[in-house]
């Protein structure tokens, strides 16, 4: 069983995520995390409902504690699983969690296509003025580094987070970019998400 933290966002593996925790059931759920170790999942909440494929989460630290309670903290997302079977509320507790079954993520992508992604990337963050260190090398590139910075809608992100193979995750960054980069300077809603990487969110969650 799995503690579940549904929000209205994606986490992809090995992001470094920082929330802002203010709700009772969460602040009861990072507790015990901190005490015990335990890992919590993230599901994104898309269309009124709790989707199924989630990303397993590590408390890495709470950064900053709150009079009231409230906390900041940092997360590292690790590996993807499916819920089987959700519940709104665990037994003793305030938060909720399911019956999780861990999914194979295959990392390896074509390096050629790796090097054709970085240079269409690169073109895109100088047409959006936005500086991004982006890798030398093709093959220290994973387009889930990238996914939350190039304008993905939540379900085109969620979408991209159900694609378990590098390289068609590849394959549909590479199209996205190649309709994108036409259009690009007229999307300041790109700008936007680009330059906030890094920042707290708030964990409003949607249940």
């Amino acid at each position: 069983m799995l503690p579940l933290f549904p929000l209205r966002m994606v986490v992809f593996p090995e992001e470094t995520v920082k929330l802002h925790i203010f709700e009772p059931r969460y602040r009861q759920l990072i507790g015990e995390c901190e005490q015990t170790g335990m890992t919590f999942g993230i599901p994104a909440y898309l269309n009124d409902q709790v989707m199924d494929l989630g990303t397993e989460i590590q408390l890495v630290s709470v950064e900053k504690r709150f009079p009231n309670g409230e906390l900041d903290i940092s997360t590292r997302a690790l590996g993807l699983f499916r819920i089987e079977r959700f519940f709104r509320k665990l037994p003793n507790r305030l938060y909720a969690g399911g019956e999780i079954r861990r999914v194979e993520n295959e990392m390896d992508g074509d390096l050629l296509v790796a090097k054709l992604l970085l240079d269409k990337l690169m073109e895109l963050f100088q047409r959006l003025q936005v500086k991004k260190t982006l890798p030398q090398d093709p093959a220290d590139f994973h387009t889930y580094y990238i996914a939350h910075q190039v304008g993905f809608s939540l379900e085109q992100e969620y979408d991209f987070l159900c694609i378990l193979d590098e390289t068609g995750r590849q394959q549909y960054l590479l199209e996205h970019l190649e309709r994108l980069l036409p259009t690009v300077a007229e999307m300041d809603e790109i700008r936007r998400k680009a330059q906030m990487n890094g920042h707290f969110k708030n964990a409003i969650p949607p249940l």
